[in-house]
């Protein structure tokens, strides 16, 4: 049973650390960007090393208190937001942004988990590196939460999910222990790898402190195109013709429904679009050439190999820099557009790209058999995984489907559970998809997961309710 934060407990914490590393919590902590979720009000702790980490956690552990590793706060899941239950301690790592080494020769950054992703990409490109995760919320986001969460992003496709971005971490486990996993070596290979067990745990086996990063060369030429193809299927052939004749210069590949064209012309005016006549489905293509080889031309030679091929029917090549940014700013904007419009019921998921297809036809069929709706499906298709979001029809809101929100809800994930697919992609578990991965998991897989936690945090201290039910 763990106990909240009182006066009592506040004041021997107060005494561990200075007093500037404390601070109330305010709307920032205590909110998750699609405001299904608000937390409880209580004691914020900035610590400055991992020793302070680590002092934290041993009173927190000894007082049975329950701690919140509080990264960007850009996480959709409510993993970081303890709605009822034991006032929590938020242990906040925002002021644990510093690098502690490059080597641009080895490819490898070593930072501290505050570093916000924006950072991390610009301390890479100083030194003529890349650090290729790539997400929205860049600015916001910070390197521990990513590691938490193991994100995904744009760039899956050519390099991975966060965790294989990653050669070792340092971590404070549940008994405040500090686990020294940092190391710049791409070969290890002695005994279990504690990396990826704290990566994706969110923050429920331990606070990673910092990490050593994965770097790589930066493309020396870059482009972006967008193109029109006639329907989901036709964009994954069209994927497939572009790694067949390009390899692994393709980037990024990136599935846009006019439904999303439609929200930004509603929400964000001054987002421009592109295209005289919208067409039903768009790709967004970024390919990175060594030295010698031209985007314009490689992009021209695949529109028209796809165009003999019936698979696009017009597309426009990024002529410039600026022209590219605007590309991905439609891209990076919808989720804003989204969460302006208020979806009734969204969905992270990923199937197997031979059905992904088959998938939006399907859950298209079926939605429309609970009534009239707006999808924007729209995501990283190159990897299969798709932001599937239901939206009210126009002039209606979605508090005027509180019914509907857990029938669509669960009609998308038996279908994806159906197709082999996963109902979270790359947003994780959090608070909001404890209920689902019950319902979907392996039996055995849970029962593994619920040991590790035991062994680890006997006592439950570390973000508890999150990815595990508390019993």
């Amino acid at each position: 049973m763990l106990n909240s934060l009182t006066p009592e407990i506040e004041k021997r914490l107060r005494s561990i650390l200075p007093e500037s590393r404390f601070a109330h919590a305010d709307s920032r902590y205590l909110q998750e960007p699609r405001g299904r979720y608000a937390g409880q009000a209580g004691l914020v702790v900035k610590p400055q090393t991992t020793n302070e980490v680590a002092a934290l956690i041993k009173a927190a552990n000894s007082e049975k208190i329950p701690v919140i590793p509080y990264g960007g706060g850009t996480g959709l899941v409510g993993g970081q937001i303890v709605q009822d239950g034991p006032v929590p301690l938020i242990i906040s790592l925002e002021k644990m942004d510093a690098v502690r080494a490059i080597y641009p020769q080895e490819n490898v950054l070593i930072v501290e988990a505050g570093a916000t992703l924006a950072d991390v990409r610009k301390v890479s490109k100083d030194v003529g590196r890349l650090f290729p995760l790539s997400l929205a919320s860049e600015g916001s986001a910070r390197i521990g939460g990513l590691l938490a969460t193991n994100a995904g992003g744009t760039g899956v496709l050519r390099y991975g999910n966060t965790r294989d971005l990653v050669l070792g971490v340092e971590a404070v486990l549940p008994d405040g222990e500090i686990y020294s996993g940092i190391n710049r070596l791409r070969k290890n290979n002695t005994g279990y790898d504690l990396r990826h067990l704290l990566i994706g745990a969110e923050g429920t086996l331990g606070v990673i402190t910092v990490a050593s990063l994965k770097l790589h060369p930066v493309p020396r030429h870059e482009g972006t195109a967008l193109f029109s193809v006639t329907s989901p299927a036709a964009a994954l052939s069209l994927l497939a013709l572009a790694r067949d004749q390009l390899g692994e210069a393709v980037s990024a590949f990136e599935l846009i429904h006019r439904q999303g064209f439609e929200f930004l012309a509603e929400t964000l005016p001054q987002i421009r679009n592109p295209w005289v006549e919208t067409p039903q489905w768009t790709v967004l293509i970024e390919l990175g050439l060594p030295h010698g080889l031209d985007v314009p031309m490689a992009f021209e030679n695949l529109f028209e190999i796809a165009l003999d091929n019936g698979l696009a029917g017009d597309a426009l090549i990024a002529q410039s820099a600026s022209q590219s940014a605007n590309f991905w700013t439609i891209r990076e904007s919808i989720p804003e557009a989204n969460r302006l419009i208020g979806s009734v019921s969204s969905h992270d998921i990923s199937v197997p790209l031979g059905s992904l297809a088959d998938f939006i036809s399907q859950a298209g069929e079926q939605i429309a058999t609970l009534g009239a709706f707006r999808i924007n499906c729209f995501g990283h298709v190159g990897d299969g995984n798709l932001h599937y979001n239901v939206f009210p029809i126009a002039g209606k809101t979605r508090a005027e489907y509180t019914t509907e929100r857990y029938q669509i809800k669960r009609l998308v994930h038996d279908l994806v559970h159906k197709m082999g697919g996963s109902i979270s992609a790359e947003h994780g578990i959090g608070r909001l998809k404890v209920e689902d991965l019950e319902r979907y998991g392996s039996p055995v897989k849970l029962a593994a997961m619920r040991a590790i936690k035991t062994a680890l945090d006997p006592i439950g201290i570390m973000n508890p309710g999150a990815v595990l039910r508390i019993k």
